[in-house]
């Protein structure tokens, strides 16, 4: 059986920019080590496998693994598996609905001119904030000093909105680029939180960055020991709904422009809204572009032709 497969740079407007991301569009019938093993062979940071809704009034459920293991829920896989699904359709719908192990994931296709252009998702859960990690932990954790990280607006603290992350605000733009992942620190410092994810971002974006309001990385482990990611839509969507809570608006809509890949050679945009009623945050939102890049077919050993 051959299964149709699409590939996509997520929250850019470029190819070669953003994140990559593989669709499988054909996927029923597959069993979880299949996926995990098709997703370890396109070796990106998510593969999405696209099956029939439970619930008919759905559109998709949508099954995302790294190269390590499924996961509940990401933003990149979302937003870029919406875009290759309406771009398909003969008639591009103006929403999806997305059935996914951390609950139904509303998805926002966003056109221009009449032409598909990228998605933007609601997140699945409302914001926890749980463990927080000393700053020198999580300066350990990135091979910086106590000083680099800020703790004015918040410690370094693990937050989510369907996926959690330890979220980490660092004192400058050069300090954000001199970080490298250290495996011993993370190890020691965030085995006992039960993270094993860093997102860190600066407020001090430099005039050549702007109009970014947040220039930001993400350091996680990859199939061979920790890597980075060039976006990463559920830690941005993550620290947006930290910072959209600890903001003393009560009402209102709270908006983010976000890079991330900039350092590693893959710049990434990602636009956030959290919204706020009464002082708390009712929905948190981020999207963005995508550009197709590759589709084909794949067969599996065994599978008739």
């Amino acid at each position: 059986m051959q299964r149709r497969y699409i590939t996509v740079d997520v929250f850019t407007d470029r190819a070669f920019g953003g994140n990559p991301l593989a669709v499988v569009l054909d996927a029923g019938g597959l069993s979880t080590a299949q996926m995990q093993a098709i997703a370890t062979e396109f070796n990106y940071s998510e593969t999405t496998f696209v099956l029939p809704p439970q619930n008919t009034a759905h559109d998709a459920q949508v099954r995302i693994f790294t190269v390590r293991s499924e996961i509940p829920f990401a933003g990149h896989p979302n937003v870029g598996t919406a875009f290759v699904l309406a771009t398909q359709a003969a008639k591009a719908p103006a929403r999806l609905a997305f059935e996914e192990k951390a609950g139904l994931v509303p998805v926002e296709i966003l056109s221009e001119q009449g032409r598909v252009i990228g998605a933007e998702l609601t997140a699945p859960q409302p914001p926890q904030r749980t463990d927080v990690l000393s700053a020198a932990d999580a300066a350990a954790c990135l091979s910086l000093s106590e000083s680099d990280v800020k703790t004015d607006r918040h410690p370094p603290q693990v937050v989510s909105v369907g996926l959690p992350f330890l979220v980490v605000e660092i004192a400058s733009r050069e300090a954000l680029k001199r970080a490298r992942p250290d495996a011993a620190a993370f190890a020691k410092a965030l085995a006992h939180i039960g993270r094993d994810v860093v997102y860190f971002y600066t407020r001090d974006v430099p005039a050549s960055e702007q109009p970014l309001d947040l220039q930001a990385r993400m350091f996680h482990p990859g199939a061979s020991g920790l890597s980075e990611d060039p976006a990463t839509g559920s830690a941005t969507a993550a620290a947006a709904a930290l910072l959209a809570d600890i903001d003393p608006i009560q009402d209102g809509e709270l908006r983010l422009r976000i890079g991330q890949g900039v350092d590693m050679g893959r710049p990434s945009l990602l636009l956030t809204r959290v919204r706020k009623q009464g002082g708390a945050v009712t929905s948190v939102h981020v999207g963005g572009g995508c550009v197709k890049m590759m589709e084909g077919t794949l067969n599996l050993p065994g599978e008739a032709g």
